[in-house]
């Protein structure tokens, strides 16, 4: 199998001026967080999903509902509850008794942005109705496999402080996931500005700047990024640090690992590059490996977390020379 066509700078500065207006329309809702925005960019180029997780009221939702304003496509809301079912999803099949025959009515995650509000409030069996559909793209109901439509971008968000009523994410879940993120709070100028009223804004007051079409080229161009062999090896042994870890019950999976490479496409383009770094690899070590970090019960009484894990392997891995690319 050929490699892909080098990109050319063009191409580059294309991405580079989708990425600079997605951002901006986003940034006019989403306050003061940059790099937020910018990494849940990143996961939708490379066509990851991203988790929110964080305290009530710092905007979570609000982020979601930016970035499906800005892209003009299909995108759906699901509100999870307790009682919400699989087949309220997924979607169900139905006799019609005009046509004497089964008819499949899609459910709310046939869009191209689907945002998953709360999504450890539904129970286990409805979590499982994500699984295939994040990891393959398709949806199978009766038997039959249904498609989603391309792009395809779940954007989940949960609270971690409020557990009465809500089921953890198993690991099979979170892994499907390729960043998990946090809002956080504002700065304190934006939170007066924000008091004032000056630039309190609606993601529906977004206007789109790109169509999903123009979303597929761009995930295609991530795809042609450069990632010499020395960092493929670096981005496994970054990996295996976490499996070998005196702290870590179960280390970062080869999904998670393939995850960080793709990432690292993306991310690469958002700084104007057809080619990536070490640096990159481990400016997203963090948002793309801690949630797929299991800690033995003896290191999360000691309250060590997994980005203290993950910095120790940054500093136990030797970053590749530059020069030995190919």
């Amino acid at each position: 199998m050929n490699p892909p066509a080098p990109l050319t700078p063009a191409q580059v500065r294309a991405f580079a001026e989708l990425t600079s207006r997605l951002s901006g329309a986003i940034s006019t809702v989403v306050l003061g967080k940059p790099e937020v925005v910018r990494l849940s960019l990143v996961c939708m180029f490379a066509q990851g999903h991203i988790l929110l997780e964080d305290v009530p009221g710092v905007g979570k939702t609000t982020l979601a509902r930016a970035i499906a304003a800005s892209v003009q496509g299909q995108w759906r809301r699901i509100q999870f509850t307790p009682d919400l079912l699989p087949s309220d999803v997924s979607g169900v099949t139905i006799f019609n008794q005009g046509t004497r025959g089964f008819e499949f009515h899609p459910g709310p995650i046939f869009a191209n942005i689907v945002i998953g509000d709360e999504i450890n409030r539904a129970s286990p069996k409805t979590q499982s109705a994500l699984l295939e559909v994040m990891e393959e793209r398709f949806v199978t109901v009766d038997g039959v496999r249904h498609p989603v439509p391309r792009p395809f971008l779940v954007v989940a968000t949960q609270n971690p402080v409020e557990m009465d009523g809500t089921y953890r994410l198993p690991e099979a879940q979170l892994d499907r996931f390729l960043m998990k993120l946090s809002v956080g709070y504002p700065e304190e100028r934006v939170e007066i500005e924000v008091l004032r009223g000056h630039t309190l804004r609606s993601p529906e007051a977004i206007t789109p700047v790109t169509d999903t079409a123009t979303i597929g080229e761009a995930v295609a161009l991530a795809q042609r990024v450069h990632i010499a062999d020395p960092l493929y090896a670096y981005a496994v042994r970054l990996a295996t640090a976490t499996r070998e870890h005196k702290h870590v019950r179960v280390g970062v999976s080869p999904r998670g690992v393939i995850s960080l490479t793709r990432a690292a496409a993306a991310y690469a383009l958002t700084e104007g590059r057809g080619f990536v770094l070490p640096e990159d690899l481990k400016a997203l070590l963090e948002p793309v490996f801690a949630h797929r970090i299991l800690l033995t019960p003896d290191a999360q009484l000691r309250g060590v977390t997994s980005a203290e894990v993950l910095r120790e392997a940054i500093e136990a891995v030797p970053v590749p020379l530059p020069g030995h690319d190919q």
